[in-house]
């Protein structure tokens, strides 16, 4: 049985968000996402997979810039940004609602679509639909994330992994 919970967001949590692009959405990915196992399982997985893949890897160079660039400008504009990570083909961020979870994501999303399509002279859809989010429960489960964040592009043994990793903590 797959069960989608809803999103759970409230002014004030810290909360942790992944996104992928659209074009890393390939077959084997959608065969994790319905497996019936937990999210955070699913999750690891998927994690793990996109880490290896070159499907819609676009975050790279300039692009890889000017999503940072974009990212930082939205600092205090539609969330408390603490960490974030750029790797090819998704994201990891973690901040601190001021909007509703869901506003803030369509935002950020959508913005940063516009920007990054223009720079690659691609037109449509650029981000997959859905996003994985995990509300901060304590001090140590910050912490974890914060160090997971960190940590994915040196695992994923990205080259530039130092240009990937941004913090404000």
């Amino acid at each position: 049985m797959n069960i989608n919970l809803p999103h759970i967001t409230k002014k004030g949590y810290y909360q942790f968000v992944t996104f992928r692009t659209k074009d890393s959405l390939d077959k084997f990915l959608l065969k994790i996402l319905d497996l019936n196992i937990s999210n955070s399982k699913k999750q690891y997985q998927l994690d793990k997979y996109l880490d290896s893949s070159v499907n819609g890897a676009y975050l790279n160079d300039k692009v890889l810039e000017l999503f940072k660039k974009y990212i930082l400008e939205q600092d205090k504009k539609l969330f408390d940004l603490i960490a974030f990570v750029i790797m090819p083909n998704h994201v990891h961020i973690l901040f601190k609602e001021t909007l509703q979870l869901n506003e803030a994501i369509r935002k950020l999303k959508g913005g940063s679509a516009f920007l990054i399509n223009k720079r690659l002279d691609k037109k449509g859809q650029f981000w997959s639909d859905n996003y994985y989010d995990k509300a901060i429960r304590d001090d140590k489960h910050f912490e974890v994330v914060y160090n997971y964040i960190k940590n994915n592009p040196i695992k994923g043994g990205l080259k530039d992994s130092e240009d990937r990793f941004y913090t404000v903590y």
